[in-house]
């Protein structure tokens, strides 16, 4: 469990390390597992676009630029379905969401390569699956240590307290908040080692710069949510997540049919959630 100060630094500034949650031997395993999704099921990728790329990289930078992604990791191995759904973890989502039921929403990689990893534009998470509410937190799995020079997390301190706000937003760009409003410069970098999990709040701003070690910067990010909280759009819609803590609630207006799918008035039940 954590400890009310854990509680309250989540709460005031959006987002939390947890040291050693998994130990060698397990990120042994997990990183074994991931080269071989990696090798065999990821897509390699030159990164999210948009016009902040002038801004975090030089043309040269830009042009080898690598993103390695794979949604759902814990449908690959059953040493990432293990890890998504500690015990330990989804506790201590439930004690920071004060939710005594708590839902796995998705799992993704997101590795950059050595000397070519792309950065991340600084965002909130939201656009990419809209929520009702805030009852919802993003853990980054750490499989390899990440700095500054390898491209580790930068968050804008306490932004989660500033609600949903407008991204750019296209048909041939991802969601990106405007670069001269929110520069990378403007936010706390949060190193981490393999085997901690970095946790921040769905609302919280945050970003990444290019990796420029010469090793592998490598996380999971797994989002959990309180089963409560309605989904509006975005990836994984409509379809309910493994429950880690608690029992799913029963919602007003809302079935799941007999091939687990959501039946019923999503919208409504929002409302009358919210």
């Amino acid at each position: 469990m954590l400890t009310q100060a854990q509680v309250d630094f989540f709460n005031e500034h959006g987002f939390l390390r947890l040291e050693n949650v998994f130990s060698a031997q397990e990120i042994s395993k997990l990183s074994d597992d991931l080269q071989y999704m990696m090798d065999t099921f990821a897509h390699w990728e030159g990164g999210w676009r948009g016009s902040w790329r002038k801004d975090y990289m030089e043309a040269e930078e830009d042009a080898k630029a690598v993103l390695v992604h794979i949604h759902e990791l814990h449908h690959y191995s059953a040493a990432w379905m293990q890890a998504v759904t500690r015990p330990a973890l989804a506790d201590a989502i439930g004690q920071i969401l004060d939710t005594d039921a708590v839902e796995v929403h998705h799992s993704t990689l997101h590795a950059k390569a050595p000397s070519a990893g792309t950065p991340f534009p600084m965002h909130q998470d939201d656009p990419f699956y809209p929520h009702t509410d805030g009852r919802y937190i993003d853990a980054l799995v750490h499989v390899d240590n990440a700095d500054e020079e390898s491209g580790c997390l930068k968050f804008l301190d306490g932004s989660h307290k500033l609600g949903k706000l407008q991204h750019i937003m296209g048909p041939d760009i991802e969601p990106f908040l405007p670069v001269e409003q929110y520069p990378l410069e403007d936010s706390v970098s949060v190193p981490a080692k393999a085997g901690d999990v970095v946790l921040f709040h769905l609302w919280t701003v945050h970003g990444s710069a290019l990796n420029r070690a010469k090793r592998w910067r490598r996380l999971v990010r797994v989002g959990y949510r309180d089963p409560r909280n309605i989904q509006l759009g975005g990836a994984a819609l409509g379809r309910p997540g493994l429950m880690v803590k608690g029992v799913r609630p029963k919602l007003e207006g809302v079935t799941v049919d007999v091939y687990g799918n959501w039946q019923g008035n999503l919208a409504a039940a929002a409302v009358r959630e919210g």
